[in-house]
């Protein structure tokens, strides 16, 4: 035994047999040579860095990292840092058993890093296709893609999926034209109009990174002002990067930045394009060609070289939220790429979120503003009035408008278009209770009725959630038999007002048409929020319908979002010295409604935040919504190691998925019955809740636990 303890000096004496076997074995390990890249079949290895780190297009959590591959000779050339692969994807690192290599299919992948060696020693799999020698993710997109993936608790290959476009063959092998020298510095323009604006500009042309929100003035000129702010940071010899809401947006700021700075300084980045356009224009980013870049969501991954500005309008939009996984928002983003490239940073709008006041808050932002003579100079009259004042004109009463309401109508329309904003497309989406107005909800499921064949009174009520047919509907608050619509949609409203104002033209945008302009002349165009077009020399009078619906949502943003869209119809109205006028039809007393008549969205948004900072509600916290069944949602929250600090809200049921309805993200699949828990933490975890939520969602898909599904959200913008 003596013998068997005298072993490598002190530190081993009085160890049992088993630990000194273990100990010389790791030894003997330690002074072994790796050894070298091979594969299973032993064919022929790149002389240099024969070994690629790849990172395969799998989005499964415990998935998320890379796997080695030997590189073959003839791949040798082509098999470069950034190009797209193809590799045999199995479990582990493709051991070699009985002749074959373990798993089985090809996959794509990108090839991240060339090695000299990796730090398995057994054989390793060939990459066996180089899809393309076009580089297509860099370090920066790389570094990018990484961050977003651990703020979001998503994998990397998921937010890659976001990042590169699909590949066209044909796309890549056309030339990308020659970048053109910068151009001069622009002019203030209508920037002079905010106290700040100009100095922004002239930091940005100086090749600074100034930090600002902007909450602009009503009127179309916001476009220009845009591309002034792309035009400045292009004179500094650096990109510029801007991404809207949508394609119309996208247009608007396209059409000034050609008009301002000509043809082939900017690309545009939408859906709309098509998939090989689009990969085209990404390709002209990517090589440098192009130096700016306008875009929807999409866009906020563009690999702009030089990136001197990341710029974002309407912040508040729900499309700035990506619905595919890991659903990131635009700002965070872009906030992630001002951070990295250590750019200037831009978040404009017509009105303010909760947090844009918090980067001014924190001082992390300047604020851009103009001063309150320049705010009522270029803001249209807003009057308020209850919809509880039904106008004592007949047609006025068919067309459910108060006398107000009726009054601005009629007198806009002698002097040109008069918009109608309707917070619901359809007929008559829901019912209430035409005494209390407590909502019509279905016995059977609790879901909203609706009376489909358009009648209000006498016709058949269904079910939206489970389609069962109410004949026998009362209320359970008051008693009443006797409906009213709770929300009118825009086509029943088109319909009534063609009733009450039969020589007028009635115009209507949603979904299913959206206009881009009218014509100045008389007409009533009814619109559901943000499918308001552009009147030409803006519309004489605007009316703002069904307000307490808006301001009533079960959601955390119901105000802050009904003020933006209420700012935004309004900001296409004349001035108020051009006879412009809005009339909300909304309780008077209500926040939102003060703010629109002040036209004072940063104020509401400021104390918006402090009453949120006193909650403990985001973003002065941070949250995750985690959904599912309930069984499943019991045992992933037990499993999570979650922060110190971290506190549990619910969980509760969430509203059953009708068969045949928009499934929104995180809800539960047709006809069944999930929960929803929140987790809260204080500043500064938010990070190490993402990686909490990352982790126990990666063991769980590794035990094979992914069939019952449980849905994990960070900061989900929908809190209700």
């Amino acid at each position: 035994m003596s013998s068997e303890n005298d072993v490598g000096g002190g530190g081993a004496e009085g160890a049992p047999p088993e630990q000194l076997a273990l100990i010389r074995e790791s030894v003997r390990k330690a002074k072994e040579p790796r050894a070298k890249p091979r594969t299973w079949r032993g064919a022929a290895l790149a002389p240099t860095l024969p070994v690629a780190r790849v990172l395969v297009d799998k989005g499964v959590l415990h998935l998320d990292r890379y796997f080695d591959y030997a590189v073959p000779a003839e791949l040798d050339a082509e098999a470069q840092p950034g190009v797209r692969v193809r590799v045999r994807f199995g479990a582990g690192r493709h051991r070699v058993r009985e002749g074959r290599r373990e798993g089985g299919g090809l996959i794509d992948g990108f090839l991240i890093e060339r090695l000299p060696e990796s730090d398995y020693s057994g054989p390793l799999a060939a990459l066996a296709q180089v899809v393309s020698p076009e580089p297509v993710l860099g370090p920066e997109l790389l570094g990018l893609a990484r961050a977003v993936a651990d703020r979001y608790a998503g994998s990397l290959a998921d937010v890659l999926q976001l990042a590169v476009p699909p590949r066209s063959a044909r796309a890549e092998q056309r030339p990308s034209p020659a970048p053109l020298p910068p151009p001069r510095a622009p002019e203030p323009g209508s920037w002079a109009r905010y106290e700040r604006g100009p100095a922004f500009l002239e930091a940005l042309a100086a090749g600074n990174a100034p930090r600002a929100v902007w909450n602009a003035l009503p009127g179309p000129q916001w476009a220009d002002e845009l591309a002034r702010a792309v035009a400045a940071a292009l004179a500094s010899g650096r990109g510029a990067l801007v991404v809207l809401p949508d394609g119309r947006a996208v247009a608007r700021v396209d059409a000034a930045l050609t008009a301002l700075l000509g043809e082939g300084r900017h690309a545009v980045l939408t859906a709309d394009a098509g998939p090989e356009k689009r990969y085209r224009e990404w390709l002209a980013v990517r090589r440098g060609s192009v130096r700016a870049v306008l875009g929807t969501r999409a866009a906020m991954f563009a690999p702009v070289r030089d990136l001197g500005l990341v710029a974002l309008w309407d912040d508040g939009d729900d499309s700035h939220s990506e619905q595919h996984a890991p659903q990131p928002h635009a700002r965070e983003v872009l906030l992630l790429r001002a951070a990295q490239d250590r750019c200037a940073f831009l978040l404009g709008g017509l009105s303010c979120t909760v947090e844009a006041a918090q980067l001014v808050q924190s001082g992390w932002a300047r604020p851009i503003a103009a001063v309150r003579e320049q705010v009522r100079a270029a803001a249209p009259l807003v009057r308020t009035v209850g919809d509880g004042d039904l106008a004592r004109d007949e047609a006025a009463r068919a067309a459910r408008l108060p006398t107000l309401a009726w009054q601005v109508a009629r007198e806009g329309l002698r002097n040109g278009p008069v918009l109608v904003q309707v917070p619901r497309r359809g007929y008559v989406p829901r019912m209430a209770c035409a005494q209390c107005r407590e909502p019509a909800r279905c016995r059977h499921c609790s879901g909203p009725l609706e009376a489909r064949d358009g009648s209000e009174a006498g016709g058949s009520l269904w079910c939206g959630w489970c389609g069962r047919e109410e004949t026998r509907w009362h209320c359970p608050e008051c008693g009443s038999f006797r409906l009213r619509a709770q929300v009118v949609g825009a086509r029943r409203t088109a319909e009534e007002l063609g009733r009450a104002f039969p020589a007028v033209p009635v115009r209507t945008s949603g979904r299913e048409h959206v206009l881009d302009t009218v014509p100045a002349t008389p007409a009533l165009v009814v619109s559901t929020p943000g499918a308001e077009p552009v009147a030409e020399g803006g519309y004489a009078a605007a009316l703002l319908l069904d307000g307490w619906a808006m301001l009533g949502r079960p959601d955390l943003r119901a105000e802050e979002d009904a003020l933006r869209r209420w700012i935004a119809a309004a900001a296409l109205v004349r001035p108020q010295s051009a006879g412009g006028t809005v009339a909300v039809v909304a309780e008077a007393t209500a926040r939102p409604v003060q703010a629109l008549v002040r036209w004072d969205p940063v104020g509401h948004a400021v104390r918006e935040l402090a009453e949120r900072a006193e909650l403990g509600f985001p973003p002065v916290s941070r949250m995750a919504a985690v959904s599912g069944p309930p069984a499943a949602l019991v045992d992933f929250i037990g499993a999570v190691e979650l922060p110190a600090q971290a506190e549990v809200l619910g969980p509760v049921p969430l509203p059953v998925t009708a068969p045949g309805r928009l499934r929104r993200p995180g809800a539960p699949p047709p006809g069944e019955q999930w929960e929803r828990a929140l987790i809260r933490v204080p500043p500064g975890s938010g990070a190490a809740l993402a990686a909490a939520l990352k982790a126990a969602q990666a063991a769980r898909m590794a035990r094979g636990q992914g069939e019952a599904a449980v849905r994990v959200r960070i900061d989900p913008p929908d809190i209700g």
